[in-house]
C-alpha cells in the first residue's frame, strides 16, 4: 500500500525502519549487523566446608555447609547439586544435608562435592571420656568435658578431694573444667590442664609430687617449676616422670634404684632434668642429635622412654627381674637402650609394668622383658627375660595398635579394635570371667575398645562408644561399681 503525506512525498516501510534503526544507532554501521557475544557463567573452582575440623561426642551432631569460590572470584554458599560423603561411616554417618553424626571414637574426613568439584573437613569423634588411669588401689578418669573424677582408694589423699575417705563410686575432684590428661601411680595422682601446667596430689614421702616438699596433698597442687609447657606425664611407684612441649624429660621421687636417670641414687622433690648426658645419639655423618623424648612410661621402681631421634626405647632404674632390657640384671641410673638379638629396639610405643615392659616394633609387632612368673610377658612361659623378646613371634598376624602394663598382668588392643590380656589372673583382671593366669595374649573383647590401663589389680578401659568399663579387684572400690565385689569380666562404671 502507498500512503500520501501532506508534503507529497511517498514512505515506503522499508525506509521508515532504515531512519528508525540510523537514529538509534543500529542499522549498517561499523558492526556489520553483527550480534553481540552471550555472557558466560562463573565455573565453580573450589569448595570449602565449614566449620572447621570440628569435634563432636559418641552420640553428637554438627551441621556442616559448603561454600563455593567461581572463576569470576567471587564466593557464594552452595546448597543445590551438592552431595555429602564419609571417609568411614565406623566414625561418622552423614546425611544427605551434611548433618553428621559421631557414630564412634575416631577421626572420618566428610566431603561435599559437585560435579568434579569436592572440599572436605576431618571431623572428630570423642567419647564421653579422654582419659583414663587405673593406679595403685584406686582409678581417675577425665571427662571430655574437662572435669576430673577419682574413686578407690583414698587413705593417702591420692584422690584429690580434700578428703582421706575411699570412694566407691566416681568422685567429682573440684569444679576445673580444663584437665586434659591424668595418670596414676601406686599412692600418687597427676594430671596436666588444658594451659600445659601440671598438677599432682597424694602420697609425698620420696617428693613424687614434685612441688619442693615432702608433704602429702589432699588436693591438686601445681609442681614447683609452675611450667605451661607440659605434654605428657606418667606416676609410677613413688616417683614421676614428665616431658615438656621441648622434647626434654624430667623426673621427680623416689631414687634408690636409679629410677629417675639423673645418674644418681638421691631422691628428688623438684623436677629435674633427665637425659642431658646420656644417651649420646647421632646421625649418619656422627653429628651429635638433640635428646628429644615424645614418650614415657613409669613402673614400680623402674623408667622407660621414647628417644625420637632414633625411635629407640631407652630404661633405667630397678633390674632385678631385667625389667631394663639391656641383658643385664644390673641397676641402672642413666637411661640405657633396650636391646634385642638385632641390637637397639625401635619402637613407636612402651609402657612399663610392676617390674616388666612391653613394647610395640614399628611393623606392629609386640615385645615384653623382664618379670614373667605370671606369663605377664605373653611368650608362653615364665621365665624372665633380660632382652626384648616377641609375643606370638611364629603366627603373629596382629598388628598391635596399644599396650599397657599392670603390676603383674599385661594389656593390649590390636588395630581391629579387640582386647587382648595377659599374665597375673588372681583377681579377675585379665577379664576373661576366669581366676587363671594365662601366659599367652587371651582375647578379651572384640572390635570394641579404644584405651586401656592396667592398674596394681584392676583394669580401666574405655570402648569406642566412649564407655568406661572395669574389672578385677576392687577391695578399695576401684571398679567404681558402688560396692566392694570384685569383677571377673568387663562392667560399666557407675560415673555420672
Amino acid at each position: 500500500m502507498v500512503r500520501h503525506n501532506p508534503s507529497g512525498y511517498r514512505l515506503y516501510p522499508a525506509l521508515i525502519l532504515l531512519a528508525l534503526l540510523a537514529g538509534c544507532g543500529g542499522g549498517g554501521g561499523s558492526n556489520n549487523g553483527a550480534t553481540p557475544p552471550a555472557s558466560t557463567a562463573p565455573t565453580l573452582v573450589s569448595l570449602t566446608v565449614t566449620p572447621v575440623q570440628p569435634t563432636i561426642n559418641v552420640g553428637g551432631t554438627v551441621q556442616l555447609s559448603a561454600s563455593g569460590a567461581y572463576s569470576d572470584g567471587t564466593k557464594a554458599a552452595v546448597t543445590t547439586g551438592l552431595s555429602w560423603s564419609s571417609s568411614t561411616n565406623s566414625a561418622t554417618v552423614v546425611t544427605s544435608s551434611g548433618l553428621v553424626t559421631g557414630a564412634k571414637i575416631g577421626n572420618a574426613t566428610v566431603s561435599a562435592t559437585v560435579g568434579a568439584v569436592s572440599g572436605g573437613t576431618k571431623v572428630t569423634v570423642q567419647g564421653e571420656f579422654i582419659g583414663i588411669a587405673a593406679a595403685g588401689g584406686h582409678t581417675a578418669a577425665v571427662k571430655a568435658g574437662g572435669t576430673l573424677f577419682g574413686w578407690g582408694s583414698n587413705r593417702l589423699g591420692q584422690l584429690g578431694d580434700a578428703t582421706l575417705a575411699d570412694r566407691l563410686a566416681p568422685t567429682q575432684i573440684g569444679s576445673i573444667a580444663t584437665w586434659k590428661f591424668v595418670a596414676g601411680g601406686q599412692f600418687h595422682t597427676a594430671a596436666i590442664r588444658a594451659d600445659g601446667s601440671l598438677w599432682t596430689w597424694g602420697y609425698n614421702q620420696n617428693g613424687q609430687l614434685g612441688d619442693g616438699t615432702f608433704v602429702n596433698r589432699l588436693v591438686p597442687t601445681q609442681e614447683s617449676t609452675k611450667d605451661t609447657g607440659w605434654v605428657a606425664v606418667s606416676a609410677g611407684g613413688a616417683h614421676t616422670l614428665a616431658i615438656k612441649k621441648d622434647g626434654t624429660l624430667w623426673a621427680w621421687g623416689r631414687n634408690l634404684n636409679g629410677q629417675l636417670g639423673d645418674g644418681t641414687n638421691v631422691d628428688k622433690a623438684a623436677p629435674t632434668p633427665i637425659g642431658v648426658k646420656t644417651p649420646v645419639v647421632t646421625d649418619a655423618a656422627g653429628k651429635a642429635i638433640a635428646n628429644v623424648w615424645n614418650s614415657v612410661s613409669a613402673g614400680a621402681s623402674h623408667s622407660c622412654a621414647r628417644l625420637q631421634a632414633n625411635a629407640v626405647v631407652y630404661c633405667w632404674g630397678s633390674n632385678n627381674r631385667g625389667q631394663l632390657g639391656n641383658s643385664t640384671t644390673t641397676d641402672a641410673n642413666l637411661p640405657a637402650a633396650v636391646q634385642t638379638a638385632a641390637g637397639n629396639f625401635v619402637a613407636v610405643a612402651v609402657a612399663a609394668g610392676g617390674f616388666h615392659t612391653l613394647a610395640i616394633a614399628a611393623d606392629g609387632s609386640l615385645y615384653a622383658w623382664g618379670a614373667n612368673e605370671f606369663g605377664q610377658l605373653g611368650l608362653g612361659t615364665s621365665v624372665d627375660a633380660t632382652t626384648a623378646r616377641q609375643v606370638f613371634p611364629s603366627t603373629n598376624t596382629y598388628n598391635w595398635a596399644i599396650v599397657a602394663g599392670g603390676d603383674r598382668h599385661s594389656l593390649a588392643i590390636d588395630s581391629d579394635g579387640n582386647l587382648w590380656a595377659w599374665g597375673s589372673n588372681l583377681w579377675g583382671q585379665l577379664g576373661d570371667n576366669t581366676e587363671t593366669d594365662r601366659p599367652l595374649p587371651t582375647l578379651i573383647g572384640r572390635d570394641t575398645w579404644y584405651a586401656i590401663s592396667a592398674g596394681e589389680s584392676h583394669t580401666a578401659a574405655i570402648r569406642s562408644d566412649g564407655t568406661l568399663w572395669t574389672w578385677g579387684y576392687n577391695q578399695t572400690g576401684q571398679l567404681g561399681l558402688g560396692s566392694l565385689d570384685r569383677l571377673f569380666v568387663p562392667a560399666p562404671t557407675l560415673l555420672p
